[in-house]
């Protein structure tokens, strides 16, 4: 390669890296060819290591030295965690999900996760359901949207069914432990998920 060809190309993978900060740390293929790019130009890149073909039309660069926890939050920034996640990085269960459960808004498209890695759970939202109840969490060394506890609590009594039974159990007692439980909100969450009677049930009886 000549020494202009050479600036040439280190000028696109500088342009690159610019578009990909801006991106969020990944760009799809459709903006690659924005940048004047074709099919041949994005696989040579990736056989040389320049980019990392994430998933199906979508490429990062250094995805494969960062922490499955930046992949997630840089992925899924518009996303919410929930479920067995959300128990994780509350406290309520000791040990990660090798899973990541995320609650994401209904019309987001079913293609960004199919991946192979990490593995990522949706649960499909509507959109004034999706930020009910949601707080910022360290994930990592960025942050991602998280359920606070009454909202987490409301979510696994509402689909019990995809939970082990004695996660739940746990979940529960964790709860009923909590010294900055907020039973006033839990009801009011509990009224918007449907899940009252649930509660009622599961937690009232201990209050």
């Amino acid at each position: 390669m000549g020494e202009g060809q050479q600036k040439k190309k280190d000028a696109l993978i500088e342009l690159i890296q610019e578009e990909m900060k801006k991106n969020g740390g990944f760009m799809r293929t459709a903006q690659l060819y924005e940048l004047h790019m074709d099919y041949r130009k994005i696989q040579k890149f990736v056989e040389e290591g320049v980019l990392e073909r994430i998933k199906n039309g979508c490429y990062g660069m250094g995805f494969s030295k960062q922490s499955e926890e930046d992949m997630v939050a840089e992925l899924f920034a518009d996303g919410v965690l929930c479920m067995e996640s959300a128990l994780y990085y509350q406290g309520y269960i000791a040990i990660r999900p090798a899973c990541w459960h995320i609650a994401v808004d209904k019309n987001t498209s079913k293609s960004r996760f199919k991946m192979r890695y990490p593995l990522i759970q949706p649960y499909y939202a509507e959109p004034e359901v999706l930020k009910l109840g949601v707080e910022k969490i360290a994930v990592g060394s960025r942050e991602m949207w998280i359920y606070n506890k009454e909202r987490m609590i409301c979510d696994c009594l509402k689909f019990e069914e995809k939970l082990e039974r004695n996660v739940l159990q746990q979940a529960v007692l964790m709860y009923l432990r909590e010294p900055q439980k907020d039973i006033q909100r839990l009801m009011e969450y509990a009224k918007e998920r449907k899940v009252i009677q649930k509660v009622q049930n599961r937690i009232g009886v201990w209050l």
